[in-house]
């Protein structure tokens, strides 16, 4: 089940005019910031999503965590150590970074200013902290947050994925509850009751920014001059 939270302000495809190649007017792509407590299932829709859009990208986060197995480094994430990752905070790379779970994980503007030029639309899979981060360089972008069913769902699926001890479960099931609290932060609401109703909704949302007034009359320019010529 969707839910808009709060109607969304000017979004239109010109919303990061800093962002626009100067060579070049082609339309920039959206920015979306996805959050969700661990075991919500945000990366696993997002992942479905990219399968069914071509032209939408999930940024590649940088991160101190050690590597999964399945992840490549470039694609999951950027593995890097710590001295590497604090560098990079020293020199103003990041437009959020956070610490989680121990963990540290940054988002490269560089990165995603490159892919907004290209006219591809731009995933954030970052928490509630990023999000806020990211807001103060493109406050235009459009946040949705991933809630499970309930929490006795969350906890199946933590449980399921046996990736964690009884003790990292636990830690994440009371940080989910702090997470959960700032739902109201976002744009949109997804509940991930059932995956294919909750990936169709997540879908429904990408498509209906591009079908805005703002961004089709740029895109069908030459059509609309043709149709009232």
């Amino acid at each position: 089940m969707a839910i808009r939270l709060k109607r969304l302000k000017n979004m239109t495809q010109t919303s990061f005019p800093s962002q626009r190649s100067p060579k070049s007017d082609r339309l920039l792509g959206t920015l979306y910031i996805v959050s969700a407590p661990s075991g919500a299932g945000k990366t696993s829709l997002l992942k479905a999503l990219l399968e069914k859009d071509e032209d939408l990208r999930v940024s590649v986060s940088h991160t101190t965590r050690a590597m999964r197995p399945g992840e490549k480094n470039g694609v999951d994430y950027w593995f890097t150590d710590a001295t590497d990752f604090k560098r990079m905070v020293g020199e103003g790379a990041f437009i959020e970074h956070a610490e989680v779970f121990g963990n540290l994980y940054g988002t490269s503007e560089n990165a995603v200013r490159e892919l907004l030029q290209t006219g591809v639309d731009v995933v954030l899979e970052i928490d509630w902290q990023g999000a806020r981060q990211v807001r103060k360089c493109f406050p235009e972008a459009i946040s949705v947050f991933v809630l499970p069913p309930t929490r006795q769902a969350l906890r199946q699926r933590l449980n399921a994925r046996g990736q964690d001890s009884n003790e990292v479960i636990e830690r994440r099931m009371r940080e989910a509850r702090s997470e959960m609290e700032h739902f109201a932060e976002y744009d949109f609401l997804i509940i991930n009751d059932r995956f294919e109703q909750a990936l169709v909704e997540l879908q429904a949302l990408i498509v209906s920014q591009r079908l805005r007034e703002s961004v089709q009359s740029q895109r069908l320019e030459k059509q609309l001059g043709d149709l009232l010529a």
